[in-house]
């Protein structure tokens, strides 16, 4: 196994193990980056060890234990309790899932900022560098690096606790950790900014951490719902753009260009989660996406989950994209007449979908005025240039007198 697949694999478990040893997140990611750092010098010599990640974990272990030696020596009172917490502490070196999801829920804690959640779960449990999480998010890098510091102290000053919530507390924070997760990955899915409409890392990072969670969570049928809805949306990334960049509607996507094997997972994980009989948001955004990929679309079932989601989430934004399926069901009249009552004015996938209904209605002018509009709300190159192309349409077809 390459350095670069074992870091993949294995950095985030690394730091979650030593976090939990020495009881301080910026000692242990500078112990395991020190420990990849030696590997990579030492293993195209010697070979990749039997146990990579074992050897990681033990050999960021000693260089810690070296490093608080040092410093406890001059009287550093914090490297001396970080040193006996470390001596008391046996390290493991086996599969120890427990300890990534501490890190993820200590990552989620309510009391820090979204945005500081999303920073931390990125760096700790991805292994991305402070510029990468910075491009990411399209931030300035000095900012980034001090919204993280910011989330570490708080951490560290709040005393918030390195472990899993009570049962009793689980749900409730569970809901933060896949909010965090889902946020991740539709930053991905669809670039808030930037050239590029995908962006592939961010995607990748959000499914890998969603099947970490299945894996330690694997009676959380909500915990499913989010992977199966992250894979089903995932499968059909190749399909969204053409060869030169430009973006292509769902409908008008070619299918076979979709990933048939994240399509079945995703398919399978949302009959497993019938299963359960313990629907929740996710699950059933999940079944959404799992009809549209079982064609051709069933557009009535399509409303009657988005009537069940509204249940659970009775948001405008839900209602909004229930407008879309009622418009295949009951014609763009009714839809429109459902957007209309919505207050989304700075929300531009409103003005996309008011601006195809009125298409739809040969109202071009209001039309064109939706697209323009929704064009200046969106900083993403791609949908800029899609939204400017359909104005454009709907202006040739029915030039103003």
């Amino acid at each position: 196994m390459s350095i670069e697949r074992v870091f993949a694999a294995e950095y985030g478990r690394a730091v979650a193990v030593l976090v939990r040893v020495f009881g301080d997140i910026d000692i242990a990611e500078e112990a395991v980056q020190e420990a990849f750092a030696t590997a990579v010098r030492k293993w195209p010599e010697t070979g990749t060890p039997p146990s990579p990640a074992g050897w990681i974990i033990t050999t960021a272990r000693n260089a810690a234990v070296d490093r608080l030696r040092r410093e406890s020596a001059r009287q550093d009172k914090h490297a001396q309790a970080a040193l006996l917490r470390a001596e008391d502490e046996p390290v493991e070196e086996g599969p120890v899932r427990d300890d990534r999801l501490r890190l993820i829920f200590t990552c989620c804690h309510p009391a820090l900022a979204p945005a500081a959640r999303v920073a931390l779960t990125l760096r700790l449990l991805g292994g991305l560098a402070t510029p990468e999480i910075a491009r990411a998010f399209l931030v300035p890098e000095k900012t980034m690096a001090q919204r993280i510091v910011r989330a570490k102290a708080k951490i560290r000053d709040a005393g918030i606790p390195y472990r899993v919530p009570r049962d009793a507390d689980l749900p409730d924070r569970l809901r933060a950790v896949l909010a965090v997760l889902y946020l991740i990955f539709t930053e991905g899915h669809t670039a808030s900014s930037g050239d590029a409409l995908v962006r592939d890392d961010l995607c990748a990072e959000a499914i890998r951490l969603g099947r970490v969670l299945a894996e330690l969570m694997p009676d959380e049928p909500e915990v499913w719902g989010l992977l199966a809805l992250m894979l089903l949306v995932h499968s059909r990334r190749d399909a969204r753009t053409t060869a030169s960049g430009d973006l292509v509607l769902l409908a008008d996507q070619d299918r076979s260009r979709w990933d048939a094997a994240l399509v079945a997972e995703g398919q399978a994980i949302v009959r497993r989660c019938l299963g359960w009989r313990r629907p929740g948001p996710y699950q059933i955004q999940a079944a959404i996406n799992a009809v549209h990929s079982d064609p051709p679309t069933d557009w009535g079932q399509i409303v009657q989950l988005y009537d069940q989601l509204l249940h659970f989430t009775p948001t405008p934004v839900v209602a909004l994209h229930r407008a879309v399926a009622v418009t295949e069901v009951s014609g763009p009249s009714a839809a429109l007449k459902i957007v209309d009552e919505l207050d989304l004015p700075s929300y531009h996938v409103f003005h996309v979908v008011r601006a195809d209904l009125l298409r739809r209605l040969g109202r071009t002018e209001e039309a064109a005025d939706a697209y323009r509009r929704a064009a200046e709300l969106t900083d993403n190159a791609t949908e800029k240039a899609f939204l400017r192309r359909q104005r454009e349409s709907v202006e040739l077809k029915h030039p103003k007198e």
